[in-house]
């Protein structure tokens, strides 16, 4: 009785002692730093092919605070140029080209 049950002890300290499989391995995974041209581009170019505005202009004060750390200047047009592509009624293509081309985006 006394040999099973200090088996019983002895078994899960063994298994603490040596590990199960020996434990977490860390990885390292690098983190690639986020254009914040990238939204601004994928927006402007969908208004280029004609899509309306939508949902998206909830996100335009993200888009020109992330830019603002990056490249002011350009944050400064992007801000005015959302603003403009706001008040506009009907198709924002024509606006969203002319935006793109002061940002220096290609319309491809």
């Amino acid at each position: 009785m006394f040999r099973s049950l200090r088996c019983a002890l002895l078994l899960p300290l063994v298994l603490v002692a040596f590990g199960c499989g020996g434990g977490p391995k860390e990885e390292a995974i690098p983190v690639k730093p986020v254009d914040p041209m990238a939204q601004v581009k994928s927006t402007l170019q969908n208004y280029a092919k004609g899509q309306p505005l939508g949902s998206e202009v909830t996100s335009y004060e993200y888009m020109v605070n992330e830019l603002q750390k990056a490249d002011p200047a350009k944050a400064e047009i992007l801000k005015a140029g959302l603003d403009e592509l706001q008040k506009i009624k009907g198709s924002p293509a024509a606006k969203a080209k002319e935006l793109m081309k002061k940002l220096g985006i290609d319309e491809k």
